[in-house]
């Protein structure tokens, strides 16, 4: 029997006990009430009590909470649509006003949520879409903060700050905006090349002009210089052939010799023509004679 109370006993004990007792840490903050009548917040860390089963202990987060709703769409100054995804970051600061505004996380997420969301609706309605995106998007979040936090501070709630993690257009319309960006990127590509080949054309041309005029001067050059040589040839062969007639003769004929007379050729030709009267020659003492008969 004995044995029965004291099992018994054990865990009567620890129920009282756990009525009895509660925490508050570093992180938590705690109001207490008695049947549903507010008595007394606890905000300092440590171990408390409380009348079992007639008192309640409520816990309550003192760090800084974030709220990440989904993106919302937002009608623009120049009626282009946007969609926003915010960001809140909160905290709770007066535990009672809280618990009987919202009374837990969910409900003041979803309070906060509804104010974020109609505030950014009424600031964003004031600017274009690339005021929004590029240089007003720190004063436009600025100033949904300032007016959020007015408006959740009687939810006992302080609103630290509100950003926009994302803000683009709606995937039906990139599409669009990307193909445009296509199109403008496509020409400009189009253009460059163009301006690439009219480039290129003129410097062949400039190129071929310039190879034109230097082949013309060489040649005109070349032409000079071989004219000036075969003058001054001609003016020597002038001169020998004035200072001895005879000898000039017999070299022009021994290089005409070489010309007619190859190895295995054979020349037929008549017997007094001049071509061989220096080979005949020798008969005569040296003296040049014309041929008689006909050599091969």
């Amino acid at each position: 029997m004995l044995n029965l109370l004291a099992a018994a006993a054990v865990p009567i004990a620890l129920v009282l006990a756990l009525q009895t007792f509660y925490i508050v840490d570093e992180k938590n903050q705690v109001i207490v009430t008695q049947v549903g009548q507010y008595l007394q917040t606890v905000r300092e860390p440590g171990l408390y009590t409380k009348l079992p089963f007639y008192q309640n202990a409520t816990h309550f987060d003192k760090r800084i909470l974030v709220s990440d709703p989904s993106p919302g769409e937002y009608l623009t100054l120049d009626q282009k649509r946007l969609v926003a995804d915010p960001v809140t970051r909160w905290r709770i600061v007066d535990p009672l006003a809280f618990y009987t505004s919202v009374r837990e996380e969910s409900g003041a997420r979803a309070r906060l949520d509804d104010i974020v969301f109609s505030e950014m609706r009424a600031e964003l309605a004031n600017f274009e879409f690339d005021k929004i995106i590029s240089s007003e998007r720190e004063s436009i979040m600025g100033r949904v903060s300032t007016r959020a936090a007015e408006r959740s501070r009687g939810f006992g709630i302080e609103v630290v700050d509100v950003r926009l993690k994302r803000a683009d257009l709606p995937e039906q319309v990139q599409a669009s905006v990307f193909a445009r960006m296509q199109a403008e990127r496509s020409r400009i590509a189009a253009r460059y090349r163009s301006e690439g080949a009219e480039s290129a054309a003129r410097i062949r041309a400039d190129a071929d002009r310039d190879k034109t005029i230097i082949l013309a001067r060489a040649y005109e050059e070349s032409q000079r210089l071989r004219g000036a040589g075969e003058a001054e040839s001609t003016t020597i062969y002038a001169q020998t052939f004035a200072d001895d007639p005879e000898f000039y003769a017999f070299v022009r004929s021994l290089q005409a010799y070489e010309k007619l007379l190859g190895a295995d050729s054979t020349l037929v030709m008549s017997t007094d023509s001049d071509l061989f009267r220096y080979l005949n020659s020798h008969r005569n003492g040296g003296a040049p004679v014309m041929a008689t008969t006909a050599a091969p």
